[in-house]
């Protein structure tokens, strides 16, 4: 049995199952971990808990300590090299006319290792640009491309409910978000309504995805003609969470019709 904890490497990062090694952490904590070969840092999200070693997929890396004074001031340095590090890649990039757009960079907490994230219609060879980045870092160059959604992750933001992006703020993994979510959950079907800042249709649509379609069970469909005390008429709008359908019954006259809560 192990104990662990789930930790978000670096600002916005992945977020990854760590062994405590024995030691008490609490959420928020910053701290140092293993990481490939070098060392990061990253931040505690959630209790400690155990797991059996057949739960575990794959070795589990370590947290190496609680950061310390000296740590966060190379955190801070290193977020201050991110703008020259964008420059010099931005040249290279511009100098062998590669078909890609820089989004960030990041050192590893121990400056061992460069990451550059980048989008780009197709797959593009950058062997070359690596090789002049490391040897004008004189370290471990990664390049990763990466979608729109992932680089809203990276670049964070607000939402328009006006808090931040639940890319940044919990989401582990982007789930599939459909237009047919924001249908069923009578949404206008505008992009600038229902996009969040990637330009995807909102992560958020699919949380009480399957709370409407709950709901929808036993209601009419849109278009559909059904009797009412009024007489026959046709829906034209439905209401999930009041149970209810909005039906024209003839020279535009409209009734609400709800059904039985009770009924499947």
């Amino acid at each position: 049995m192990h104990e662990v904890v789930q930790v978000r490497l670096r600002e916005a990062g992945k977020i990854s199952y760590f062994l405590t090694g024995g030691l008490k952490f609490n959420v928020s904590e910053y701290v140092i971990v293993e990481q490939g070969r070098g060392l990061e840092y990253g931040q505690i999200v959630s209790e400690s808990e155990t797991v059996l070693d057949t739960e575990i997929e794959r070795p589990l890396r370590k947290i190496i300590r609680k950061t310390n004074p000296w740590d966060h001031r190379q955190i801070e340095k290193n977020k201050k090299k991110t703008k020259e590090l964008i420059q010099i890649c931005g040249k290279k990039i511009s100098e062998r006319k590669l078909p890609m757009k820089l989004v960030e960079a990041e050192y590893s907490f121990d400056r061992s290792k460069i990451i550059f994230y980048f989008t780009a219609e197709e797959r593009v060879d950058f062997r070359s640009l690596v090789r002049d980045l490391a040897n004008i870092f004189k370290a471990r160059i990664e390049l990763k491309q990466i979608g729109v959604r992932d680089e809203a992750k990276l670049m964070g933001g607000y939402g328009p409910c006006g808090k931040e992006l639940c890319c940044v703020k919990f989401l582990k993994d982007f789930e599939p978000v459909t237009i047919r979510m924001a249908k069923d959950q009578n949404l206008p079907l505008n992009p600038t309504k229902i996009s969040g800042l990637c330009g995807r249709l909102m992560c958020c649509l699919s949380y009480e995805n399957q709370t409407y379609k709950e709901f929808m069970k036993g209601l009419p469909k849109i278009g559909q003609e059904i009797k009412t005390e009024k007489g026959k008429g046709k829906v034209v709008a439905l209401n999930p969470l009041k149970k209810s359908a909005m039906v024209e019954i003839g020279d535009g006259k409209r009734i609400e019709v709800k059904f039985d809560k009770n009924k499947p």
